[in-house]
């Protein structure tokens, strides 16, 4: 551990201004982001007596190499700085907010040509508004199928509304009138998007302004005698009101808040958020913490409304057009258990982000206290769960790891674990795949694809070594990089300068998919580079016998042990992510050849027709009139595409499968 007094900057050389600090590792790794008011008394405190710091703190800074700070102009603004490295660098010190389950949203794809409504989880794209979180997926699934009756807009996915186009027949929806059909022309494109924007609207907190209107709308149309008009009304006031009868009312339908609340031990936390809008429980939350640093509940509530509301600020950034989004994400009320550190700033930043007055406060007494006293209990039973389940997977993952550290004569805990596979079709378009697991869990933000050629390609052996090679080689590269450009502790004058994606850490062991040739390559290639510690096993499919290097016998593991499971899964998911990237390159290269040799269609024109259609299938079935509506191509040359196609496909055989090592 280093000595924090080695690249303890001087105090006269820190500022007493507001800003934002980041301790790095030996290696340049950010590994603590923090903010301060007076950055010199802040910064002094990690090095005035780190013997008296706490246990996590003091190992944060004996971790450290250097301390580099940012001046800001206001306390906001190192807020929002905060924030933002914070989720650049993931710093292993800050405290981690994990989603306790993965939630579903209503989703509405508002940036293409005709908007789609769905549900969705999983992380949120660019270009779609989401409404939620739910509890339940069948109680959006039920929400969404009630507002199709008023809001008829698209809910298939692409393959089907281009089917449908191409045969000028909707689909089921489109008979029944959960639909608008655009697809075959029954809505212009202008009245779909008044449709999804109305739909939004109304998901947005408009609800009940929506179903006043209609009924003013029902009783005029009753008035004049137009009583089939007057009896559609009707229902689709009867079909919003069931979409949100679920809805719990708790308070007074004028109130928009988010209730905030946790529950915590000695290690871990957990926090639930309520959305109520218009007094109705619309969404409910929830995080996992795990207390990586000593904070007080006021920092605690702080750092949770920062990384809640900060994914709205990232989205405001990138689309500033999307005001009435953040709005809708934003209330004009946020309640706490304890006011959170810097509450004046927060709801600055907040008010800024929702471009109306936001107001954060702790209710004492009334029905909001109460409510507020339902999402701690929430909190604390979400804890007391994940504490179980946790407790059954640690004690597993524990046991798979040291089962097969034991089995493998290993010196070190496997901490780190990569798994390699090569895929290819008859050694052609030959790929390969790392996976990355890290404490027995797959570590995704770390997987990579290996494109390979040449004599690399010739057999699984040459592939294998290629791929060690590279990927071993290019870190080297990086820690050499890292150590000839050391780091000093002072100011940094370019805040937003954006760091280059590296790979993560070394791995402990390094897992083939093969026998000892595939070992015997991946060793080489390791001795080649002069890599030590990293140590190689082969998992063969065969009779699943595990091989390691200079050894003519296999580690035979029992059918139920649990680190044969755990070496089954990493070569599982390698294989499944090779076949993947094999599979999606292969259908390119297949649709490039197919369209090769058509005369005047270049390059730039061929890429317009693989991007516009996607496949080749979706090609051969497109009329010359479709084709032709394509940048570039015109009616001469739709035909002589579809032309060379029938041409290749009287004279194609079946293809050969995709096959991986």
């Amino acid at each position: 551990m280093a000595n924090p007094a080695s690249y303890r900057p001087a105090t006269g050389q820190i500022p007493t201004d507001p800003g934002v600090y980041r301790f790095r590792d030996e290696f340049g790794r950010v590994i603590y982001v923090g903010k301060a008011k007076n950055l010199r008394n802040r910064l002094n405190s990690y090095f005035a007596d780190p013997q008296r710091l706490a246990p996590k703190t003091y190992a944060m800074v004996h971790s450290g190499a250097s301390v580099e700070w940012t001046v800001v102009g206001s306390e906001l603004e190192s807020l929002q700085l905060e924030y933002t490295w914070i989720k650049q660098y993931a710093p292993k010190f800050n405290i981690k907010y994990r989603d306790d389950k993965s939630y579903p949203y209503l989703a509405v794809s508002v940036a293409d040509r005709f908007p789609r409504a769905r549900v969705m989880r999983g992380e949120k794209k660019k270009g779609t508004r989401y409404f939620g979180p739910f509890s339940h997926a069948w109680a959006i699934r039920e929400t969404l199928d009630a507002l199709l009756r008023v809001f008829p807009v698209r809910t298939c996915t692409r393959t089907v509304f281009k089917r449908a186009e191409q045969t000028q027949r909707p689909c089921l929806l489109g008979y029944i009138d959960k639909c608008s059909a655009p697809c075959v022309g029954r809505i212009s494109e202008e009245d779909h998007r008044a449709l999804a924007d109305s739909l939004c609207r109304f998901m947005a907190g408009g609800s009940e302004r929506y179903i006043r209107e209609l009924t003013s709308q029902m009783e005029r149309a009753a008035e004049n005698m137009e009583f089939e008009h007057a009896a559609k009304l009707r229902d689709d006031i009867g079909a919003l009101r069931k979409a949100f009868e679920r809805n719990a009312v708790v308070l007074n339908d004028s109130v928009d808040a988010d209730l905030f609340a946790y529950h915590e031990d000695e290690l871990e936390a957990a926090a639930q958020v309520f959305h109520v809008r218009e007094g109705r429980i619309r969404g409910q939350r929830g995080w996992i913490v795990e207390k990586v640093e000593d904070r007080t509940p006021a920092e605690m509530i702080a750092q949770l409304l920062q990384q809640v509301y900060g994914e709205s600020a990232v989205t405001l950034a990138s689309t500033p057009d999307e005001r009435d989004l953040t709005r809708h994400e934003i209330p004009r009320t946020v309640l706490v258990p304890t006011m959170p550190e810097d509450a004046l700033q927060l709801e600055e930043w907040l008010s800024g982000l929702r471009g109306s007055r936001v107001s954060i406060a702790v209710p004492q007494r009334g029905e909001r206290a109460q409510l507020l006293e339902t999402v701690a209990e929430n909190a604390r039973q979400s804890l007391m769960l994940h504490k179980s389940r946790r407790a059954g997977d640690l004690t597993t993952r524990s046991a798979s790891l040291q089962e097969l550290q034991e089995a493998l004569d290993l010196p070190d805990a496997l901490m780190r674990i990569e798994c390699y596979d090569i895929s290819h079709s008859q050694g052609t378009n030959v790929v390969a795949s790392m996976v990355v697991f890290e404490d027995g869990l797959p570590k995704k933000s770390d997987y990579r694809k290996f494109s390979i050629r040449g004599e690399a390609a010739r057999d699984d052996t040459a592939s294998m070594y290629d791929v060690i090679h590279r990927r071993f080689k290019r870190h080297l590269a990086e820690q050499e990089e890292r150590r000839a450009a050391p780091r000093a502790s002072g100011e940094i004058a370019d805040a937003s300068a954006q760091e280059p994606t590296r790979f993560a850490y070394p791995p402990n062991l390094v897992v083939v998919d093969g026998g000892p040739p595939q070992v015997e390559a991946a060793r080489r290639a390791l001795e080649d580079l002069g890599v030590t510690g990293v140590h190689v096993v082969g998992l063969a499919k065969r009779l699943e016998e595990i091989w390691v290097p200079d050894d003519d016998f296999p580690v035979i593991l029992p059918r139920s042990s649990n680190g044969l499971f755990l070496l089954q899964r990493l070569r599982d998911e390698a294989h499944r992510f090779a076949i993947t990237f094999h599979r999606s390159k292969r259908g390119k290269a297949m649709l490039v050849s197919a369209l090769d040799g058509v005369p005047g269609l270049g390059a730039s024109r061929r890429d317009a027709l693989i991007k516009h259609f996607g496949s080749l299938k979706a090609i051969q079935e497109a009329t010359p009139d479709r084709l032709a509506e394509v940048r570039g191509i015109g009616p001469t040359l739709a035909e002589k595409v579809l032309e060379h196609l029938i041409a290749q496909d009287e004279e194609s055989e079946p293809g050969e499968a995709a096959t991986a090592g």
